[in-house]
């Protein structure tokens, strides 16, 4: 898969899957898991940048006597899942001129 898109859709999975709850590192890749792998290095590359884009916000809290960061998605965040939404159904319209060739074909 292309770097890039790869890259874009693992933004898109980030965000939703703290777009109804904060979360935190472990849980956010634990939800992914059935979806997308995902390493804790390349995790946090992504909070960085989506926190940088102001798609995301940050706290600190204590869990278990330990300090423990927890991603909130922002207004931004949600928009930008929004605009992801309408731009997949122009994808899947490729997707399926793409499928068809190949169905075609066989």
């Amino acid at each position: 898969m292309d770097a890039q898109l790869k890259r874009g859709l693992l933004d898109i999975c980030v965000l939703a899957a703290i777009k109804d709850e904060d979360s935190y590192g472990y849980k956010i890749i634990k939800d992914l898991k059935p979806y997308a792998e995902l390493s804790e290095s390349t995790l946090y590359t992504i909070l960085k940048r989506l926190e940088a884009a102001s798609m995301l916000t940050v706290r600190t809290a204590e869990h278990d006597g330990r300090l423990r960061k927890y991603y909130h998605i922002t207004d931004v965040g949600h928009r930008r899942l929004e605009e992801f939404r309408e731009e997949w159904k122009e994808v899947m319209k490729i997707y399926r001129f793409v499928a068809k060739e190949e169905n075609d074909n066989e």
